[in-house]
């Protein structure tokens, strides 16, 4: 392991561990009781494995936001990431960081002195700000702030390993695999890999690589460093959450969770020191997410919407989804995120592969399968209509998905293969 692959993969962890994702591990925790360890094994699958290997194989087929254009095709591809943008940036990821600074910096300290909708409003007044007149001061805060809140959480987690809150409890939950997939899906890191593959790229070639063989090297090192740290400290937060069992109330949401976890490891001042940098950090996390949407809507639409009127207009949706509270976010999330995440997964794994897949329509075919079979099953979940989808292999595992994937991928290389040979032959 050298220096480049290292310092590449420390900041790749700081990427992908933003402050939006640290309430999710203790929650799992809590619900998975002694089964905590294969919780976690879900959760780290789903969200880190998949996420890491998809830095390695975009960065393998061409390290770009054209390496899925090139398999799925420009429609396919503009769906996908245009569902991608709007879950990071409009519908999911922005509103929760408002909600959650509310829940773990504005709750704790200072009570119900100061409601949801007037924070919010000041929250996303001071996004608008600094998007519509873009400062350091942001970059700055982020860079500070990531090793303050890593360096808080460490200090936490061996201070619950070396004095444990409470025994760990029998689960509350009979779906541990599925809970931990779903809590993976709800990071979106799988959504974000595209943009994270071409920094990293950026700054493998910053660091003087310059032929693809010594790129792709550093690139799956770096993503071995962050994978093994992000192990680590989800890791230990779900340990955390599943000690807490004995000593919290189990009607908490999971931002109200961290914040009980933390007062009872490190106090008063644990908690105002938390507050702060969870605060910060998803200020600074959303606005590059509402700064990059805007950027992206002017960039579809060829500049017939303006950045500073698509900025406006994600900026007041989503403090309007803001004020239906973390809880309800998290909820509304999960079916969109069912449904959004299986095709990019499935997509980014098959790029692992892309020099011995041979035809596009393996892609196509895979990604195509993979909407079709999460519509189904996310349509069951919510109305229970569907029983037939219970027969389905995998599905007690939430991944019942999966087997329509890979035979979708077989019949599109078919396909493939016959589409080819007639156009061949067709030119003639």
């Amino acid at each position: 392991m050298n220096k480049d692959a290292l310092v590449i993969g420390l900041a790749l962890f700081a990427m992908f561990f933003g402050a939006g994702n640290l309430i999710f591990p203790p929650f799992l925790g809590l619900e998975s009781g002694w089964d905590w360890p294969l919780g976690l094994a879900c959760f780290v699958f789903v969200d880190v494995v998949i996420s890491c290997v998809g830095v390695v194989a975009i960065n393998r087929a061409g390290g770009s936001i054209l390496s899925i254009e090139g398999v799925l095709g420009k429609r396919a591809a503009l769906a996908l990431n245009t569902a991608a943008i709007l879950c990071t940036g409009v519908i999911i990821a922005s509103p929760r960081t408002a909600a959650t600074t509310y829940e773990m910096s504005i709750a704790p300290l200072l009570g119900d002195q100061i409601g949801l909708l007037p924070f919010s409003l000041l929250f996303f007044a001071v996004v608008l700000l600094f998007t519509l007149r873009p400062t350091r001061i942001v970059g700055i805060v982020g860079k500070v702030l990531t090793p303050v809140l890593v360096a808080g959480i460490v200090i936490m987690v061996v201070a619950g390993v070396a004095s444990p809150l409470g025994p760990v409890t029998a689960p509350e939950t009979a779906t541990v695999v599925a809970d931990g997939i779903s809590a993976g899906y709800q990071t979106m890191d799988i959504l974000a890999v595209v943009g994270f593959a071409i920094i990293v790229q950026e700054s493998v070639r910053a660091a003087g690589y310059a032929d693809g063989k010594s790129q792709l090297s550093v690139t799956a090192r770096a993503s071995l460093v962050a994978c093994v740290l992000l192990t680590l400290v989800y890791g230990g937060l779900t340990y955390l959450g599943a000690t807490a069992a004995t000593v919290v109330s189990h009607d908490v949401n999971q931002a109200t969770l961290i914040t009980l976890i933390t007062e009872q490891l490190m106090g008063q001042t644990g908690l105002v020191v938390l507050g702060v940098v969870v605060g910060f950090a998803c200020l600074t996390t959303a606005v590059g997410l509402v700064g990059a949407t805007a950027a992206y809507m002017e960039r579809i639409t060829d500049r017939r919407v303006s950045y500073r009127a698509a900025l406006i207009a994600v900026v007041v949706i989503a403090l309007a989804i803001c004020n239906l509270g973390l809880t309800n976010i998290i909820n509304l999330a999960a079916p969109v995120l069912s449904v959004i995440c299986p095709p990019f997964m499935i997509t980014v794994v098959l790029l692992l592969f892309r020099k011995h897949i041979h035809s596009t329509w393996t892609f196509k075919g895979a990604a195509l399968a993979a909407v079709g079979a999460s519509l189904l099953l996310t349509a069951h979940d919510l109305t229970g209509s569907l029983a037939f989808v219970e027969a389905a292999p995998l599905y007690s595992f939430g991944f019942s998905w999966l087997i329509p994937a890979v035979a979708g991928a077989a019949i599109g290389g078919l396909l493939g293969k016959r589409f080819d040979r007639n156009l061949l032959q067709a030119h003639n």
